[in-house]
């Protein structure tokens, strides 16, 4: 085979057509067919990036090792610049017929930029991002009826609590609400154009290249051994309060020792400690299956897609929390989930029951997540997709591992410490509640980040590190209290350099401001309290549109129209 050919954009849509799995590496056309499977990090993360360039994920997610492997997958080389399209696993349609000319880029509809239109966007969103409207639509815009037909009412810039709104039918509503977020995004950040895209991602690699030189990448096993001190403290402390029967001490030290030492059960999952897949991905299993009794394969799974395709909500499944929660109105249209084999999150009475009050829910159900998480993490151990990752390559020990290690956690949690310990059984109760109830903190933690972020899609041309950067958030507090938030609260620059020690993420922190400033992205930090209210700030802003969109329901049910011209 000729590695080094020159392979055109028609020939790659025809092998994509044909069920091939190509991607964009460096310069070169990859086939990953018979990686698909043997992926560690999981077939899903592999077809997110079928028919992009995937340069930049590959290199911050592996090590250079792994980087070098990728020669063996080449086919050929790009020829020319490369304009990303749509993976199949997005909706991308491919066909055949693209073959046809090999010296002409074509254009198929899977390529379709979401901001192709963005000139017919008349929606507009004030400065605290909240939807209003406005009329200036071209006449060829899908909305131009209804802004005309609202112009006629003298509804020009209208808010969502105008009862002129009650007039649109709920997906005009739906879809109003999504292009604003949209307009926003194209308002706020760089523009698409692939020159300025382009310049951006040149300007990120030269900034990895800064951060390995600068010896960032090295971890400061020093640090790791205070943090030992720390762990090894907080659950001799609760060792100890049980022994003298202070048993709502013991779970409150019991449930920090969980809380801390899953930052380091985070480190391992991203190969951030000793950069060695085994040596790290032990360590991780250790903390959080055996530790805590949560499955790190199920983690990996979800987290390895959250990072690609952060905040998309029918990709990213750290977003898929209906009925409970929906951080956009997406939801509202009901979403198909690529991560769970096409599991719809269906929009029905529980979501417009609960949505609205989820700003109220909030923190109760954060107190309670820790539940969900064990049902989740068994769910995997025991699910085809686990018995797939471990037919991965050098993975085959991974599930057998966790399900041994999760089991010992509940011989030594839930029958030697709660069952045999513990004295009754409200004493029992009280003290599984009170210890998980601790851990609140994290989820809070986990959930801040993002879910006051933008969930807007651009299309595929907006690079790696503006998207991250968009729909992510880094939380600002002193450098003595890094220990509380783990590293956590670096998720901006966690989420450019993954591989990145936690303990180097404040240092790494000043590069990605400057270099934030040289490209003109936007770079959101807020202290821990306005991020709270953020979040909840947008958890309101959902509720309200919900509450809108039931109006429009209710509207349509009582006259059977929308009020569309």
């Amino acid at each position: 085979m000729n590695r080094d050919k020159l392979i055109t954009r028609p020939a790659v849509e025809s092998m994509i057509a044909d069920g091939r799995t190509i991607v964009i590496y460096d310069g070169y056309v990859l086939r990953l067919d018979s990686w698909l499977e043997k992926h560690p990090g999981g077939r899903l993360a592999i077809l997110h990036m079928v028919g992009r360039d995937a340069t930049d994920e590959i290199n911050v997610y592996h090590s250079a090792a792994v980087c070098q492997s990728m020669k063996a997958y080449r086919i050929g080389r790009q020829a020319g610049p490369w304009i990303n399209m749509t993976p199949p696993i997005r909706g991308g349609i491919y066909h055949k017929e693209a073959l046809i000319s090999n010296d002409v880029v074509s254009e198929t509809s899977e390529e379709c930029d979401s901001n192709s239109n963005a000139d017919d966007i008349s929606s507009a969103v004030d400065e605290d991002g909240l939807l209003e409207l406005s009329f200036g639509a071209k006449p060829s815009s899908p909305q131009a009826g209804l802004r005309k037909r609202l112009q006629r009412e003298d509804s020009a810039a209208a808010s969502p609590d105008s009862a002129d709104e009650v007039r649109l039918s709920p997906t005009e509503y739906t879809d109003l609400a999504m292009q604003s977020n949209v307009e926003k995004d194209i308002r706020d950040y760089p523009s698409l154009d692939p020159a300025v895209q382009q310049d951006i991602v040149e300007k990120y690699r030269a900034l990895q290249q800064t951060l390995q030189d600068d010896g960032l990448y090295e971890c400061p096993y020093l640090d790791y051994g205070k943090e030992m001190i720390r762990y090894t403290t907080l659950f001799v402390t609760s060792m100890v309060a049980l022994h003298y029967e202070w048993y709502l001490t013991s779970a409150v030290f019991l449930g920090l020792f969980w809380h801390q030492i899953m930052f380091t059960a985070h480190d391992g999952g991203h190969t951030a400690i000793t950069h060695n897949f085994v040596f790290d991905t032990l360590i991780a299993i250790f903390i959080a299956d055996f530790c805590c009794g949560l499955s790190m394969g199920w983690w990996k799974s979800s987290h390895n897609v959250h990072h690609l395709v952060t905040n998309q909500p029918e990709h990213d499944p750290d977003i898929q929390n209906t009925p409970l929660f929906a951080t956009c109105p997406s939801f509202f249209k009901s979403i198909r989930s690529t991560y769970y084999d096409g599991f719809v999150f269906a929009w029905d009475a529980a979501a417009d029951f609960l949505v609205p009050y989820q700003k109220y829910t909030y923190y109760p159900i954060m107190g309670l997540a820790r539940f969900n998480l064990y049902l989740l993490s068994w769910l995997h151990v025991l699910s085809r997709r686990s018995r797939d990752l471990s037919s991965s390559k050098g993975a085959g020990w991974i599930r057998p591992t966790e399900i041994t290690f999760m089991a010992c956690y509940w011989f030594l949690f839930g029958y030697c410490l709660v069952w045999r310990s513990l004295p009754t059984w409200t004493i029992r109760v009280a003290f599984v509640m009170v210890s998980h109830v601790v851990t609140m903190p994290l989820h809070v933690q986990i959930t801040l980040s993002h879910w006051g972020m933008s969930t807007a899609e651009l299309g595929e041309s907006e690079s790696f590190p503006q998207r991250q950067l968009r729909t992510t958030m880094d939380v600002d507090c002193p450098a003595w209290l890094d220990f509380i938030h783990g590293g956590l609260q670096f998720q901006a620059v966690h989420h450019l350099f993954p591989r990145l020690p936690r303990h180097n993420l404040r240092k790494a922190q000043v590069h990605v401001r400057a270099f934030c400033r040289d490209t003109g992205i936007p770079y959101t930090i807020l202290d821990f309290t306005d991020g709270n209210k953020k979040v909840l700030g947008r958890l309101d802003e959902i509720g309200e549109q919900v509450a809108h969109l039931l109006a429009c329901q209710k509207h349509m049910a009582e006259t059977g129209e929308s009020g569309l011209a």
